[in-house]
């Protein structure tokens, strides 16, 4: 069984029975009983038109769903509409599914979740294994977000900019389980690339490449989380790096910045040095200053405050780290790593404590836990 031929095929079948006039509920449920169908049936006597086949068992199954339905009557004109048996017409409706996933009516949970399952062809089981939620959980969240856009016409024009945010949200789950969803993420980010003309598109395509050219370094052998200048640079992906990098100059060249263009010149410049000491962070304070005038972001001015600090020396760093509220996410750990390079081991050490303590996660309470406990053993010289 070719389980990503599958899963490619799934947005555009959806998509088929959303334009014949199904409801996109129905319409998922009878595509993913389609799937089901094909995994049964495909490995002893597999079609020769897999997305006909794909379309006529689902539509199929939707009719059989509606015809049991209370409104009967008023459905049962669908029956006539079924087209005759041939191969299906080659329009890719994918984008139109992007926008419909993304809509501004759904949290941004439920839009990921069912961006994965109607766009990604990923299982409810895969999803919740993915976001570490019971399959029972996952399958409420899938079935209220259904419900929300059940009734939105499919011809709207779609926000490209939420979408985008899904992607990238899709993209920072990061992996767990069978499903490594920044894989997933780069995949349907393409296909967003090949459906629309749009730089931010190829940006956020090119921020996710370099982030991802460096995954298998961010861990120890032992899982601890190990920082970017920590990192074996000889272990980054080159080829996904270079790929990174053209997206990003074509897209640049374009001259229509975005704050994924600007992430993601950022991470070329990090890509692009041969050690951590010659990063030309220089430059990188100024893309955040470019990236800060387009968002005005607390997190985008926190980070500008390290590359500030690493630029100009950590006092300079503190200065602009006092601009802002010590609210914002990850302050205290900024503040510290700050305060540590700038000798003061004391005020760095019970900044690490408190940064761990408001850690969103256990990897980095643990990373930040280590550097408190590192700085309080220096201090008192063991």
């Amino acid at each position: 069984m070719d389980e990503a031929l599958l899963r490619s095929l799934t947005p555009s079948v959806l998509a088929i029975l959303v334009r014949r006039g199904a409801d996109f509920a129905a319409a998922e449920d009878a595509v993913q009983d389609a799937l089901v169908e094909a995994v049964r049936v495909w490995p002893a006597d597999a079609p020769r038109d897999p997305k006909g086949w794909l379309v006529t068992v689902a539509w199929r199954r939707f009719l059989d769903a509606t015809r049991a339905d209370t409104a009967r009557r008023r459905r049962e004109d669908l029956v006539d509409e079924e087209p005759a048996p041939g191969p299906t017409p080659a329009v890719d409706d994918t984008l139109q599914l992007y926008f419909l996933c993304a809509h501004p009516s759904l949290t941004p949970s439920s839009a990921v979740a069912l961006t994965l399952r109607a766009v990604g062809g990923l299982t409810t089981r895969q999803i919740a294994q993915a976001h570490l939620v019971p399959e029972a959980t996952m399958a409420q969240r899938i079935s209220r977000a259904k419900r929300t856009v059940s009734g939105v016409r499919f011809d709207r024009p779609g926000d490209v900019a939420t979408v985008l945010r899904v992607l990238y949200l899709v993209f920072n789950e990061g992996y767990s389980g069978e499903v490594d969803l920044a894989a997933e993420a780069i995949r349907l980010t393409r296909q967003l690339a090949a459906a629309i003309d749009h730089p931010e598109v190829s940006g956020l395509l090119a921020l996710m490449l370099l982030h991802h050219a460096r995954r298998a370094t961010r861990t120890a052998p032992d899982g601890s989380l190990l920082p970017l200048a920590e990192q074996d640079r000889g272990r980054w992906d080159t080829d996904s790096i270079a790929e990174g990098v053209e997206i990003l100059q074509a897209a640049l060249a374009r001259d229509r910045l975005g704050e994924y263009q600007a992430q993601a010149a950022i991470a070329a410049l990090h890509a692009d040095a041969p050690t951590a000491e010659e990063t030309d962070w220089v430059q990188i304070v100024e893309w955040y200053d470019e990236l800060t005038r387009l968002t005005d972001s607390p997190v985008v001015r926190l980070n500008r405050a390290v590359a500030v600090g690493e630029a100009d020396g950590p006092r300079a760093g503190l200065a602009a780290l006092a601009e802002l509220s010590d609210s914002v996410p990850r302050h205290a750990a900024v503040a510290a790593y700050l305060h540590e390079r700038d000798g003061d081991l004391a005020t760095a050490a019970r900044l690490y404590a408190e940064a761990a303590d408001k850690a969103p996660n256990l990897a980095e309470r643990a990373h930040l836990t280590r550097q408190a406990a590192r700085l309080n053993a220096r201090r008192s010289g063991r």
